[in-house]
């Protein structure tokens, strides 16, 4: 039977609103993954999939990073990217390319410092909200000032 409001009913918007966020995380393995922080991944994630379904989930580690680390952190069910010297170039540089990404839709980061703000704007600029992972309050105030949600890992 035919109903009036089947002719105002977007089925296609309905599937829109439906679907899931997809989510790329970038971690800076160097500048948060360090003893005296006690991170939990684990939680990092749990936290990220109340948001949606994670599709990219790198961490960025360097040439110093310890095999017990990589292996961790892949049991996790992250991707390593491991740099020599400093990950923040490698990890702004896939941040940007993914957001140009039409499956993601947000684009979230574990870090420390501001140096992704030039990443976060990117993603801004091409429609992704954006969420930054950051330890204590006094770090990176201008993430904290640009990016859509703030989680504090605890």
């Amino acid at each position: 039977m035919f109903k009036i409001s089947d002719l105002f009913f977007d089925k296609n918007k309905s599937a829109k609103l439906s679907r899931r966020n997809n989510i790329a995380v970038f971690i800076d393995g160097p500048n948060i993954l360090r003893k005296e922080f006690n991170i939990d991944l684990s939680k990092v994630k749990n936290q990220l999939l109340e948001e949606g379904a994670i599709k990219i989930a790198r961490v960025f580690l360097d040439q110093y990073a310890t095999d017990k680390l990589i292996e961790a952190v892949v049991n996790l069910g992250f991707e390593t990217k491991i740099t020599v010297g400093d990950v923040d170039v490698s990890m702004a540089v896939d941040a940007t390319e993914v957001s140009f990404n039409k499956e993601i839709d947000i684009v979230a980061f574990v870090t420390r410092d501001s140096d992704y703000l030039p990443a976060i704007l990117k993603a801004k600029q091409q429609g992704k909200k954006t969420i930054v992972f950051l330890k204590d309050e006094g770090s990176a105030i201008a993430l904290k000032n640009t990016v859509d949600k703030v989680v504090f890992i605890k």
